[in-house]
């Protein structure tokens, strides 16, 4: 089904205040949702919703809390978000580094204990929106992994995305914002295949006994597990292993190995540099070589019908044809809300009218 993402954000908005988030805090949560629905990163979309919701009922989430500062030391943050929901701890401590990168020209941000923090591209635009650049390495230290490194075939790594943001070559310009998992594809890209009936791309996934395959069931079919392959061969793993090292040795958050307490919902830890590039030379001069070397790139000679696309391009466009044609949500999808809705109150039919469906 097509739905239209005001209805579609109007009703996860409910669905997260009826199960006792602040409104406010819920209208961050579920703006981050949509806005990752619009970009094509379904995986990063309402599909999380029923899981946010099933984590508060069981309290693993606690839907109020706020960032909370550790310690201070010039450009060093150390943030613990008290298991609140990522969307808005993460956003917060965002704003922290921002103010540090503007009064010492950076900031060092280590975020822990935070529920799931959605898209990572979002902070990465929110440090361009304030002129600044940033670097972002994530883990997440709760549950099972599901990368395997690279030469072994069992699981050791989340997907630990990394993301580089870098602001406008021109004042109303695009941003460059490059985000991606360090697996092949996200966990939540397999999920989303497995609802719709879909098969993965090819090198994505091993089965339980280490064998490729292209089928999402090997994940999400209910029998034993196999795991997620790390993109790009030694590249993807090298970067999956700094992730934790960065994001959860660094962080004081904790790794994912087994010593790590597990089944605590979905939590993450980031750490993120963000630079105010004026303090490093003539800002002029660097939006100018900027512009200069996307223009170079993207006059490149095409490959048959593909285009030159840019960090943070293709998610510009679905985002356009999306706000006109809607959000696709997979049957399977609807009924995970649903019922994940009925758990705080809601009937189908009155999540259905929010939808506008």
């Amino acid at each position: 089904m097509l739905i239209q993402a005001e209805k579609l954000q109007a009703a996860v908005l409910q669905m997260l205040r009826s199960a006792g988030t602040d409104e406010a805090l819920a209208s961050v949560v579920a703006a981050d949702l949509l806005e990752a629905n619009l970009q094509g990163h379904d995986s990063h979309g309402v599909q999380l919703a029923p899981r946010y919701v099933l984590n508060v009922l069981e309290g693993k989430l606690a839907p109020n809390a706020g960032a909370e500062v550790v310690r201070q030391e010039g450009a060093i943050l150390v943030v613990d978000g008290g298991m609140g929901f990522g969307q808005v701890v993460g956003r917060q401590a965002m704003d922290l580094a921002i103010e540090a990168a503007r009064n010492t020209g950076a900031g060092l941000l280590a975020l822990r204990n935070t529920h799931h923090l959605g898209r990572i591209g979002a902070y990465g635009e929110r440090a361009v929106a304030a002129g600044m650049l940033s670097l972002h390495f994530v883990n997440a230290v709760s549950g099972p992994p599901v990368v395997a490194p690279f030469g072994g075939s069992e699981a050791r790594f989340g997907t630990n995305p990394v993301c580089i943001a870098i602001p406008p070559a021109v004042p109303g310009g695009r941003p460059l914002i490059l985000d991606f998992a360090t697996s092949a594809i996200a966990i939540g890209k397999v999920r989303v295949a497995h609802a719709a009936g879909k098969l993965v791309p090819e090198g994505s996934l091993v089965d339980h006994a280490g064998q490729p395959t292209i089928d999402p069931g090997a994940m999400y079919g209910g029998g034993p597990r196999g795991a997620l392959l790390p993109f790009g061969q030694h590249k993807g793993s090298g970067l999956a292993l700094m992730c934790e090292i960065l994001a959860g040795a660094l962080t004081g958050g904790g790794t994912n190995q087994p010593a790590t307490p597990k089944d605590r919902g979905i939590v993450n830890g980031m750490f993120a540099m963000v630079l105010d590039p004026a303090r490093f030379g003539d800002l002029e001069a660097f939006r100018a070589e900027t512009a200069a070397m996307v223009a170079y790139v993207k006059a490149s000679a095409t490959a048959g019908d593909q285009q030159v696309l840019v960090a943070g391009e293709k998610e510009q466009i679905t985002k356009a044809e999306r706000l006109r044609g809607g959000i696709p949500i997979p049957s399977a999808t609807w009924e995970e809300l649903c019922g994940a809705a009925a758990e705080v109150g809601i009937t189908r039919d009155r999540l259905g009218a929010l939808a506008g469906i």
